[in-house]
């Protein structure tokens, strides 16, 4: 009986090791090809990421010069290059661009908000800009909402000297003929810029 248990007990054992070996191979083998593709994807899409990131920061802060600039104009120290004029579907156009501090001061745009007395709450902002259509004759003013917000940036804290930052302003579309605007803010001098059809 002795023999039989051993017997017995060495079979169930053995099987238990077969079984145990093979789930593990079967594991290890399953693990280690979605780990190992989770890995590669996981391990380049960081580095993708991280590059593209690092890409994304670079154009972001070379996008005047790196990124096409339809018009620039400078005054007063001030930098001003408009990257792009997007008609959209829904009747307005967005203008995008960055202001670049050259004064070697603190700049905190309280000339760009405006005059209107509904634009005074917009503090230091691009809310005074307009889009002049020679053709046409007309003024477009940056949109707002029921309160006077306008849909514009707002320059939180200012722009200290030697900084470039992203500003943004939207406006109702000029008639779809019209595909040359001059872009205005504050003291700057206008600037020729051209519309174009966004997706």
């Amino acid at each position: 009986m002795n023999i039989r248990h051993t017997t017995k007990g060495r079979t169930v054992l053995t099987a238990v090791a077969i079984t145990t070996g093979l789930v593990l191979t079967v594991a290890g083998c399953g693990g280690g090809d979605d780990g190992g593709s989770d890995k590669k994807t996981s391990s380049s899409s960081p580095a993708k990421d991280d590059g593209d990131d690092g890409g994304d920061d670079e154009q972001g802060s070379q996008s005047p010069s790196a990124q096409q600039v339809l018009a620039e104009v400078k005054a007063g120290g001030l930098t001003v290059a408009v990257t792009s004029a997007d008609r959209d579907e829904g009747g307005f156009v967005t203008v995008e661009g960055t202001v670049t501090n050259g004064s070697g001061k603190s700049w905190v745009a309280a000339d760009w908000r405006g005059d209107e007395r509904e634009l005074a709450g917009n503090g230091g902002s691009i809310a005074g800009a307009s889009l002049v259509d020679q053709g046409g004759k007309k003024k477009y003013l940056v949109l707002r909402d029921t309160e006077g917000r306008c849909l514009c940036t707002r320059f939180t804290g200012g722009v200290q000297p030697g900084e470039t930052t992203e500003w943004f302003a939207q406006f109702p579309a000029p008639p779809e003929g019209t595909t040359e605007v001059s872009f205005q803010v504050g003291s700057m001098p206008p600037a020729a810029v051209e519309i174009s059809e966004g997706e």
